[in-house]
């Protein structure tokens, strides 16, 4: 067995102290520890006596597997709900179902407009339509396999790839696991935007997912899963058109399982094909926020991060480079200080402190552009500051964004970037209205040092 260390990995001088995972989990451990993180950083095989250890980096998020044995072919299922509407959709889910050959298929045909016939597949067709949660669950009754691999018909996944998934669940204390899903950068402008900015692309760096993490979701274009997991909680919730997937993962963290995001396998994912879809498709996933905020308090936040980051990122954005210079030095003496138990060396505090600095600027960027932009436009009207903090939020990331990769449509870009985030916070703020809940609108503020675990 062999184990990667996470993106956010710090030791200290000794070694025998660590700083890793998201959140940040601090963990002291022996000399026979340290020889053990060495391993890991080494890529080499883990020696005897590593699991106490390794399971709690496992389980904290701080350390990952690196490769893992295929499942059989025979123990897994492939569920897909289709709704096709027209003969190119027939023909991608022909060609899904060629690919996952070997495998057994459950189709739940949601209605569609023409009944469904695919030679040698397993097609159920609902009576009416009902949705995609309620047509996994129908397929879900159809499984008798250990694992069930749901599966949407706009993306590609070979069988290889599910076995491989299917593969990392021979850890008992997995559940439920997910590849990268990638849009090909093709000529046209949607594809060339959303092989960068794809909601369901959630980065090249694995994770374990759980809310208010660095990868808080995971969608259902392609999930892996044990099919008892699943039936034991409950299966999705079809009363939910929109956001389903994401309460299912938050339900099964919250009952103790175990979900990790494998970006080494990557799947192709087929975008909406105009921007018009693109836009009622994030303005769709912004309106469960408050839906989900109901049965999971706090986890649809729009924000989550430290008081004394926020208050100097807050300056910055709002142009007050006075308070901004102030209050900086004070966080970063504070983080300096609180950061000793850790035993890092200064440099590294350093990098940690400015690492989460960074990432709390964009994330509060992007709160103020998603989630909380009508109300900056309101207050902008009465006062300088939040005119200037929603003026920076929405052209700042974009403008950026066009130097790192740049765009053969930046006006295009430019604008798309800005509507996606409105859209998105219409959304949030229909089911705000819609379940009478502002609590998805509130940030999660902490102010607390970095939980430690010793080993």
């Amino acid at each position: 067995m062999k184990l990667q260390p996470d993106r956010q990995w710090f030791r200290s001088a000794n070694g025998k102290h660590l700083l890793a995972g998201s959140p940040l989990m601090s963990f002291a451990v022996t000399d026979a520890g340290a020889r053990i993180l060495d391993v890991i950083e080494k890529g080499s095989s883990l020696p005897d006596g590593h699991e106490s250890l390794t399971r709690r980096l496992l389980a904290t998020g701080s350390a990952h597997p690196v490769s893992v044995t295929p499942a059989n072919s025979q123990d897994i299922t492939v569920v897909i709900p289709a709704f096709v509407r027209n003969d190119a959709e027939r023909e991608q889910l022909e060609l899904i179902t060629q690919a996952l050959h070997g495998l057994k298929i459950v189709i739940v045909d949601d209605h569609s407009p023409q009944e469904l016939h695919i030679p040698g597949v397993h097609i159920i067709r609902n009576s009416e339509n009902q949705g995609p949660a309620n047509s996994r669950n129908t397929g879900l009754d159809h499984v008798e396999t250990k694992y069930v691999a749901f599966v949407d018909v706009d993306t590609v996944v070979t069988s290889s790839q599910l076995q491989e998934l299917a593969g990392y669940l021979a850890d008992e204390q997995l559940s439920f696991v997910a590849p990268r899903l990638k849009t090909e950068p093709l000529d046209d402008f949607i594809h060339e935007y959303e092989s960068v900015h794809s909601p369901l692309d959630l980065g090249d760096a694995p994770a374990l997912v759980r809310p208010l993490s660095r990868v808080s979701y995971v969608p259902t274009a392609v999930l892996v899963a044990r099919t008892e997991s699943v039936l034991q909680l409950g299966a999705f919730d079809d009363s939910m058109r929109q956001g389903e997937d994401v309460d299912l993962i938050w339900r099964a963290v919250e009952s103790g399982n175990m979900c990790r995001y494998v970006p080494s396998i990557q799947c192709q994912h087929q975008p909406r094909q105009t921007i018009r879809a693109l836009l009622k498709q994030r303005f769709g996933y912004g309106s469960s926020a408050a839906f989900l905020d109901k049965r999971h308090p706090f986890t649809a936040s729009p924000l989550r991060t430290h008081l004394f980051l926020l208050l100097p990122a807050l300056a910055l954005i709002s142009g007050n480079l006075f308070s901004f210079f102030l209050l900086l030095p004070c966080a970063v003496i504070y983080f300096l200080i609180t950061l000793r138990s850790t035993r890092l060396s200064l440099p590294d505090r350093l990098r940690v402190i400015f690492l989460g600095f960074r990432s709390t600027l964009s994330l509060t960027a992007q709160a103020i552009t998603r989630a909380w932009w009508p109300l900056f436009l309101i207050a902008g009207f009465f006062n300088v500051y939040p005119a200037a903090m929603l003026t920076f939020s929405v052209l700042v990331p974009p403008i950026f964004g066009l130097m790192r990769r740049k765009s053969s449509y930046p006006l295009r870009y430019i604008a798309v970037r800005s509507l996606e985030n409105a859209m998105y916070g219409l959304g949030v703020w229909k089911s705000v209205i819609q379940t009478r809940n502002v609590r998805c609108l509130v940030p999660v503020i902490t102010i607390r040092k970095t939980q430690k675990r010793h080993s």
